[in-house]
């Protein structure tokens, strides 16, 4: 079968070879970087919990601000909607 890189058989040809070698290092690295961010995260998050924030909830404000707005709105309305179906809305 004939994919993009190769040569006949299995042995990818220069191009594909240098290509490849190219991707798997940019992933190494994005990967890398995505370990240092996610140490960095973790740093911030203890900072905040020692200042006296409550994590969980911190995390999912920040959640709620990626969130596109009129999406939390609409989910925001749904969630009220079953909460008071279910006679719970005072915990929402």
């Amino acid at each position: 079968m004939s994919e993009i890189g190769h040569n006949s058989g299995d042995v990818l040809n220069q191009t594909a070879q240098g290509q490849l070698k190219s991707l798997v290092k940019r992933i190494m690295r994005l990967e890398e970087e995505k370990a240092e961010i996610a140490e960095q995260v973790k740093e911030v998050k203890a900072e905040a919990k020692g200042a006296g924030f409550n994590v969980k909830v911190l995390s999912k404000i920040v959640k709620l601000m990626k969130v596109d707005r009129a999406k939390a709105q609409e989910e925001k309305a749904i969630l009220e909607l079953y909460a008071s179906a279910l006679g719970i809305e005072d915990l929402v």
